[in-house]
């Protein structure tokens, strides 16, 4: 169950905007964010929930997966992973596609026998392999998770064929959460239009539902079937649940209350740790014991 933890500033006053402005100079050296600002968004979810478990799907050069915070258990799936980013040290990555990783690995150990707190699908960009992707995920959540779904908005027909097409290749992953949308009204599915392709936020999850897994062979052909058009033309908010990528409208679709209660501002020291320059490294890490020792909290 999550639990409340102390906002960021709130016990370190100007040291914790000082942190917050250093943070925000090196993050968005690293991520350009004019260019990525889902991954904006993603971090802002991150130290919003906390996540004490995090698996992403498709990882690529671990740009996203370098998000996470300390402390969080992560996992990450690609058959071929080329990672260039500083990665939690709680990190395990799998050279391996999803299918056979969940088929494969025990996940309740590798999960530390927590359930998953937020969940990333970034993997092969056709809709079955999204939906599949989910359906593992959902195998192992519990009342509180989220999972997130990138490139659920294609801006163009191009971007959305089922064929990779730079520069911004979505592939038909907006059937995925069409699908959701129609196929499990249990479930809380939402995009949020965040450049440069949407993010799907998808909540209530239910591991005992047997719907998409019943039904999965005649969802691929109904849903494979669909043209873009219908996208196109479609109602987006009907179709996707969509609604604008501001956090006053994505803050409402996660968690009420973060998973730990470590403060975001000791844990995002620690992040500029693994990330900075090593003279700031250095500097990074002495101050985060420092201030872990005045909110009493234990290094992760």
């Amino acid at each position: 169950m999550p639990s409340n933890h102390v906002r960021s500033g709130s016990v370190l006053g100007p040291v914790g905007h000082g942190v917050d402005r250093l943070y925000a100079r090196i993050f968005h050296d690293q991520v350009r964010p004019f260019t990525r600002p889902y991954l904006l968004m993603l971090d802002r979810i991150h130290q919003q929930v906390v996540p004490r478990t995090y698996v992403e799907v498709g990882v690529s050069q671990g740009r996203s997966l370098a998000l996470a915070l300390p402390g969080t258990i992560c996992i990450g799936i690609d058959p071929e992973p080329k990672i260039q980013f500083p990665v939690p040290a709680r990190s395990q990555i799998f050279a391996m596609t999803s299918d056979d990783f969940f088929e494969s690995v025990d996940v309740p150990e590798a999960l530390g026998h927590l359930p998953l707190d937020l969940g990333f699908i970034d993997g092969m960009h056709r809709f079955e392999f999204a939906l599949r992707d989910f359906m593992y995920l959902e195998r192992y959540a519990a009342p509180h998770t989220t999972v997130l779904v990138h490139d659920c908005l294609p801006p163009d027909e191009a971007s959305a064929s089922r064929e990779r097409t730079p520069p911004h290749w979505t592939g038909d992953v907006w059937k995925t959460m069409a699908c959701l949308r129609e196929l499990r009204p249990d479930l809380a599915v939402a995009v949020v239009d965040v450049g440069p392709t949407g993010l799907g936020v998808i909540s209530g999850l239910d591991p005992s539902s047997t719907v998409l897994h019943d039904r999965y062979e005649e969802l691929f052909e109904r849903y494979l079937a669909m043209d873009y058009r219908q996208f196109e033309h479609g109602d987006k908010t009907q179709l996707l649940g969509l609604v604008p990528g501001d956090w006053d409208h994505v803050r409402p679709l996660l968690p009420a209350r973060a998973f730990r209660d470590d403060d975001v501002t000791v844990l995002k020291i620690r992040r500029l740790a693994r990330t900075a320059p090593p003279p700031l490294a250095r500097w990074a890490t002495a101050r985060a014991r420092r201030l872990a020792r005045r909110t009493k909290i234990t290094s992760a």
